[in-house]
């Protein structure tokens, strides 16, 4: 009878952490220490002129996919907005540098190179938009 309650308990611990996991992933939120900046030199490309997303992938990640996606359609629509793809695996600098745990991550930045905003897991695009209205200070397309 132990063994059912443990199976039980296995069983409930893993639909509630899906769940949390379903409700937080993808979702911008707001970085908790506006110091954190990167630049250039550290990318090895231009900051955009209104705001950058860093994404940090790596070869084997689905959800990298529809990121990168999500992130490029969004993208191609904003003037002064670039989206810069980081190989996770080839970036282990910036990786611990960052606090990268899972990909993919993304870091949104503003036009001075500052992390506004982190989303961890598949992007959602409503809710990109949203943060990148607040980071660009217009209305994203």
């Amino acid at each position: 009878m132990t063994g059912l309650y443990v199976v039980l308990a296995a069983t409930v611990l893993a639909v509630v952490f899906g769940v949390y996991r379903r409700v937080t992933d993808g979702r911008p939120r707001a970085a908790q220490d506006e110091s954190v900046r990167l630049d250039a030199g550290q990318l090895g490309r231009e900051l955009g002129t209104s705001a950058t997303f860093v994404q940090f992938s790596s070869a084997v990640c689905a959800p990298c996919r529809a990121t990168h996606r999500v992130l490029s359609n969004i993208t191609a629509d904003e003037a002064g907005v670039v989206h810069v793809d980081v190989d996770a695996e080839s970036r282990l600098d910036l990786v611990e540098q960052y606090g990268i745990t899972r990909t993919p991550t993304v870091l949104l930045l503003d036009r001075a190179g500052v992390v506004r905003h982190r989303i961890v897991g598949a992007a959602r695009a409503p809710e990109v938009l949203e943060a990148l209205e607040g980071v660009a200070g217009r209305r994203a397309a």
